[in-house]
């Protein structure tokens, strides 16, 4: 099978990677990169877990392929803050209680981002509609939109 080499820019570091066609920016950026903070959970695009923030917009690595993020920008949760260092969202996922098992954080919390970097000042609704794509069983979504509304009216106008 033939193979191509792509360029990203992950996390603010240009990576390269050998890939073929057909392989998504999901397989790539886990199974290549090491970026397995960008879960799989359908590989469907039905669940938002595979989450990353691609040239400042929030889409579902499964359903991108990797050739399609050559020479762009790839923001992923370990981009947007860590255990050290957390981001504003992260911390307020933690304090409203929007973390329970974990899985869908990385993709809510790359979806959040994603929002206020675009809109600062999100209502609650235009909060809903950001996290749409993602599915979270067990929170039922007020906390993490109470948690994405905080840093909103934290920021600065």
């Amino acid at each position: 099978m033939k193979t191509y080499l792509i360029e990203i820019k992950l996390n603010g570091e240009w990576q390269k990677a050998e890939i073929t066609a057909k392989e998504t920016l999901l397989e790539v950026l886990r199974n290549k990169l090491g970026a397995t903070e960008v879960k799989n959970g359908c590989g469907k695009g039905d669940c938002g877990s595979c989450a990353v923030i691609l040239d400042g917009k929030a889409v579902n690595s499964c359903l991108t392929l990797a050739f399609q993020a050559n020479g762009k920008e790839i923001t992923t949760l370990r981009g947007i803050g860590n255990e050290n260092k957390p981001h504003p969202i992260q911390k307020s996922f933690v304090q409203k209680g929007a973390i329970q098992c974990g899985f869908c954080t990385a993709g809510m919390v790359v979806s959040a981002k994603a929002l206020l970097d675009q809109n600062p000042k999100p209502s609650r609704q235009e909060i809903r509609e950001a996290i749409s794509g993602n599915l979270c069983r067990c929170t039922g979504y007020e906390k993490i939109i109470d948690a994405v509304q905080d840093v909103a009216l934290e920021s600065k106008p």
